[in-house]
């Protein structure tokens, strides 16, 4: 799930412009399919919803054969940055 959350809040910060917003984590939900005990797995996070307010990811983790290993959905805030004087 960190990695989940991790890719999404990167994925929400490319979207946004960083002066003006910024994006926090709201809700995770992930399940995880298939135990990885050895190697690397590989995370791609793509977005179902960009709103003004929140965004929507789909992310999905494979392991090293592209096997699934973890489907999560993340709920990022976009929140604007207190204005700075």
């Amino acid at each position: 799930m960190v990695l989940a959350e991790t890719l999404a809040s990167w994925a929400a910060a490319y979207v946004v412009d960083p002066s003006v917003f910024h994006c926090v984590g709201q809700e995770i939900n992930a399940n995880h399919v298939r135990a990885v005990d050895s190697g690397w797995v590989y995370g791609e996070a793509r977005p179902h919803h960009i709103g003004r307010s929140s965004h929507v990811w789909e992310v999905k983790i494979k392991n090293e054969d592209g096997k699934l290993v973890c489907i999560s959905r993340v709920t990022m805030a976009v929140l604007s940055k207190a204005m700075q004087y």
